[in-house]
């Protein structure tokens, strides 16, 4: 290796270690959340007007399916299970929306659809396949390798196997904080659960990472 891309390397772990291990996640422009905010009132508030229901949703749909793919992705791998969740997360949302009463904001509730359909998901093909914690870890393992893009020697790629060597609900909490960047509050109103156990997951989580990163 040279040095120019052995230094390039080095940089990009230590970053990435860093980030690991940060306290709190890179929060997006406080005046952006907000406007974020007001939009999803206004997609909510026109859904409930049957002549204008379509058109919101086409619009929620749009702002949120992409974000929501990726969420479930991280979780279930497969791209074709991947685009399969999504759209029962969205027939759910579709037939829920109207008696969304706006006690949450409206992404953590989508999240919360998208989260319980992947957990569905997993629970359904891991009761098909294998009972063995460690051959479920493998079988997702695999997957990420027989991706066509898929290089051992990548940062990136190597930071996927180490997800996939996670229990299912330390995969949830590091993905929500890690990739969505989002806040200990806001993952416990997405997944019902204190944040004091939230940030034990993610310490838990982080540092299984980290360790399977410097040793492969």
């Amino acid at each position: 290796m040279g040095l120019f891309k052995y230094i390039a390397n080095t940089y990009e772990y230590t970053n990435f270690f860093a980030r690991l291990n940060l306290s709190s996640p890179i929060l997006s422009n406080l005046k952006d959340n907000r406007y974020i905010l007001n939009q999803d009132s206004q997609l909510v508030k026109q859904f409930k007007i049957p002549s204008q229901k379509n058109a919101a949703f086409t619009q929620l749909v749009k702002q949120y399916q992409e974000k929501l793919y990726w969420h479930i992705r991280r979780m279930v791998v497969e791209h074709e299970d991947a685009n399969d969740v999504l759209q029962n997360s969205f027939i759910k949302i579709w037939n829920a929306l109207d008696n969304f009463r706006e006690d949450s904001q409206l992404y953590t509730w989508l999240y919360r659809i998208a989260t319980n359909e992947s957990l569905s998901f997993l629970e359904q093909k891991k009761r098909k396949q294998t009972s063995s914690f460690d051959d479920v870890a493998e079988v997702y393992g695999n997957s990420v390798k027989a991706d066509s893009n898929f290089n051992a020697n990548q940062l990136e790629w190597k930071l996927q196997l180490a997800i996939q060597q996670l229990p299912e609900k330390q995969k949830l909490v590091f993905n929500l904080r890690y990739f969505d960047e989002m806040t200990y509050e806001q993952i416990s109103k997405i997944l019902d659960t204190s944040e004091g156990a939230l940030k034990a997951s993610y310490h838990h989580a982080a540092k299984k990472v980290e360790e399977f990163i410097k040793t492969h």
